[in-house]
């Protein structure tokens, strides 16, 4: 059964008029999620010659969309596109998470990722990450940080950033990051831990500062910008990434050729090119990598969450 269910992934002659592979997006369309999730949606149908489509299924913080994956039949055709929070920090964040990430799926791979980036208002003269710390320190509490809400990856950054340095900032969460960022820009908030792609524009402008990214490396789409690493603040890596999950039970020769499918189609030059027009970049992995990825976030943000007495709201 195994091999028969890998053998209809590997070629349009396999297929039947009956079949067909859906993507579900638990967020509504035009977002990461949903770009991410008809790119694979196109490339799988060319590869497999199956109909393959797309599921927008908002609501629930996510969760809606995720449980229809859940419940869904483990023959690869019902897949999970989602991003890093409902997988790494919801579980811990959320009292009554209504799932168990390592017992309800499979993680097939990681599909993409876009850097974060700690940014200034240009009006409050916090020229680098030396000057803030050293404003921070000389007056604890005295300086704020947005963002789009208690929890999300970005407030979950700026907390790690103060267990980093030791430093005391004041969170300031709005809800979304429309909001936090206008009041960022206009110097109401000194701080934001923000995705690069909405604020590279406001960087180039003049009206914000990029102090340094919070990633393991520079980015193409930004290389003048440092890492916070290369500034001598270590263990702050934290990303906007999305992955791909099938259901508990998907046999592992589907969820293989999935991730082999999945890396071939980012792959391509003109996919590439699409993701970098969203800020985005490849990032695929092997399902025992992505796993293992998952895992050591999710303890990450457990720590950061439980020591910071940080709760949903």
């Amino acid at each position: 059964m195994a091999l028969m269910l890998s053998l209809s992934f590997m070629g349009p002659g396999l297929a039947t008029a009956q079949e067909r592979i859906t993507l579900v997006a638990p967020f509504p369309p035009g977002g990461p999620v949903d770009v991410l999730s008809r790119i694979l949606a196109e490339g799988l149908q060319k590869k497999t010659g199956l109909a393959s489509v797309v599921e927008n299924l908002p609501g629930a913080a996510g969760n809606l969309g995720i449980d229809k994956v859940k419940r869904a039949r483990p023959d690869g055709r019902t897949l999970l596109v989602v991003p890093a929070g409902n997988l790494t920090i919801n579980p811990t964040l959320m009292p009554n998470f209504p799932f168990n990430i390592e017992r309800d799926f499979v993680p097939v791979t990681m599909l993409a990722k876009a850097p974060n980036v700690l940014v200034s208002s240009s009006a409050v003269r916090i020229g680098n990450l030396r000057e803030l710390v050293a404003q921070a320190k000389a007056k604890p509490g005295a300086l704020s940080y947005a963002s789009p809400g208690i929890g999300s990856g970005l407030h979950l950054a700026g907390e790690l950033f103060k267990q980093q340095t030791g430093v005391d900032l004041l969170h300031v969460p709005y809800k979304g990051t429309g909001p936090a960022l206008n009041d960022v820009l206009g110097g109401t908030v000194p701080l934001m831990f923000s995705n690069l792609p909405a604020t590279l524009p406001h960087i180039k402008s003049g009206k914000l500062v990029a102090l340094g990214l919070t990633d393991s490396a520079r980015s193409a789409v930004a290389p003048e910008i440092p890492t916070l690493a290369e500034q001598g603040i270590s263990g702050v890596v934290v990303t906007s990434w999305y992955g791909l999950l099938a259901p508990a039970g998907t046999p592992v020769a589907v969820v293989e050729q999935l991730a082999r499918d999945a890396a071939e189609i980012l792959a391509q030059v003109a996919v590439r090119e699409q993701l970098r027009s969203q800020g985005l970049s490849e990032a695929t992995q092997k399902p025992a990598e992505f796993a293992a990825h998952i895992q050591q976030e999710t303890q990450t943000w457990a720590r950061i969450i439980r020591a910071r007495g940080i709760t949903a709201q």
